[in-house]
């Protein structure tokens, strides 16, 4: 804002500055404007892409899970097993393309004796992506 302080003596002279402010406000303005709507303007050149007539489907490996109760009992997918049939398919499921996901849940009061025996048939088989599962607080 500007204010014009005039005394007694010039009351009757004529006003000869112009206020800028309103104007710089403008510009301001605008330029912000510009600013904002400039990355919306694309300077791309239009081309029309070929169609791809072969599209690679990408298989999401399958999740197995695999629990062990509070008595020791293992289950392939909630299928009791033996450690001697859990060696089985993890066998089978190191040879699947992709390998899959195994998730294993474990009772919180299960001996790790029982987990132990899992995790190294696991790696003796071959499988890579082990996860443990348990509950959050």
């Amino acid at each position: 804002m500007s204010f014009n302080v005039q005394n007694d003596q010039n009351e009757d002279s004529i006003m000869s500055e112009i206020n800028m402010t309103p104007m710089v406000d403008v510009m301001l303005v605008l330029l912000i404007i510009f600013i904002i709507t400039l990355p919306v303007i694309q300077q791309a050149v239009k081309v029309d892409l070929p169609k791809a007539n072969s599209v690679r489907n990408e298989v999401k490996p399958e999740s197995v899970q695999v629990s062990i109760d509070a008595k020791g009992q293992i289950y392939w997918n909630s299928t009791p097993v033996t450690l001697k049939a859990y060696n089985e398919n993890a066998d089978k499921a190191s040879q699947e393309d992709p390998q899959p996901e195994i998730n294993l849940r474990a009772d919180k009061s299960v001996q790790y004796d029982y987990v132990a025996k899992v995790l190294a048939a696991s790696k003796r088989a071959g499988l890579t992506k082990l996860g443990f599962i348990t509950e959050p607080d």
